[in-house]
C-alpha cells in the first residue's frame, strides 16, 4: 500500500504533542513497515479469518488507527516511556494493538499472547519480516502466561469480563492497562476491575462508539496480589 495513503488515512488517529504542540507523523521506515504488514495481513487473511476487514484503507483506519491513537496515548515520546517498560498484548489475533504499537515505540519489549496456532504463525511472520527486535508470541492462553508486564492491551476478545480479569493479573504493581472497546463496555470496567484507577473514557476519532481507557493498578493492591501468587503452591 502506497505510504502516503497511510499517512494520510492515519493522520487523524494521531493528536498532536501534548507537550509540546507539534503535530504527530509517521516515519518513513514505519509508513514502510505498515505498507508490508498491510500486504502480509491481506494475502493471509485470504486464507484465514484474521478479520472481518478486507480493503486495504479500512485496516489501515480500523486496526492501524485505532492501534496507534492508544500508542500515542501510552507512550507520546521517548522520555515519557521508561527503558524498562514492557508490554503484553493479550488476545493478539492479527495483532492490534500490540504490532502497530510496537512500530510506533520500537524500543518497547513486546509479547503477543495468542492461543489460535495460525493466528500465531502469522503474527510470527509479521515480527520477522518488519524485523521487529524484542517481539515474541506466546502461543497459548493468557492464563497460562507466567510473567507480567508495566503494560498491558486488550481489544476485542471474546467473554470480556474474564479477559479484564486475565489481563489485569499481568499489570505490574502500578503499571497501566490499555482497553480499546466499545462504549456499553465503559461501566462494566469500571466496576469489574475494582483495583484499576481509570482515566476518563478518550473517544476515538471517526468511531461513534468506540473508546480507549487507560487504568494504573493500585500498587498496594498488585503487590498483595504478587505475594499471594508466589504463595500458591
Amino acid at each position: 500500500m502506497d505510504s502516503k495513503r497511510i499517512a494520510a488515512l492515519v493522520k487523524p488517529f494521531l493528536r498532536a504533542d501534548f507537550r509540546s504542540g507539534e503535530p504527530a507523523a509517521l516515519t518513513e521506515l514505519q509508513l514502510q513497515q505498515i505498507s508490508a504488514y498491510i500486504d502480509l495481513f491481506i494475502r493471509w487473511n485470504a486464507r484465514m479469518n484474521l478479520s472481518a476487514v478486507r480493503d486495504a484503507d479500512g485496516v489501515v483506519t480500523r486496526h492501524f488507527g485505532e492501534s496507534l491513537f492508544a500508542a500515542r496515548h501510552l507512550f507520546p515520546g521517548d522520555t515519557d516511556r521508561p527503558s524498562s517498560s514492557r508490554l503484553i498484548d493479550v488476545g493478539s489475533g492479527a495483532g492490534f494493538p500490540g504490532l502497530p504499537i510496537k512500530i510506533w515505540s520500537k524500543d518497547v519489549p513486546l509479547t503477543l499472547i495468542e492461543s489460535n496456532q495460525k493466528k500465531a504463525s502469522f503474527l510470527r511472520e509479521v515480527i520477522r519480516r518488519l524485523g521487529l527486535k524484542d517481539g515474541t508470541v506466546f502461543c497459548g492462553r493468557a492464563e497460562s502466561f507466567p510473567g507480567q508486564a508495566e503494560v498491558v492491551t486488550l481489544r476485542a476478545v471474546e467473554r470480556f469480563e474474564a479477559a479484564l480479569g486475565v489481563a489485569t493479573r499481568l499489570v505490574l504493581p502500578a503499571g497501566r492497562i490499555a482497553l480499546l472497546i466499545g462504549a456499553a463496555q465503559i461501566e462494566p470496567a469500571r466496576g469489574f476491575a475494582r483495583d484499576i484507577s481509570w482515566q476518563p473514557a478518550t473517544p476515538i476519532p471517526q468511531s461513534f462508539r468506540r473508546v480507549l481507557m487507560i487504568g494504573q493498578k493500585g500498587f498496594l493492591t498488585a503487590r498483595v496480589e504478587t505475594l499471594d501468587n508466589r504463595a500458591s503452591p
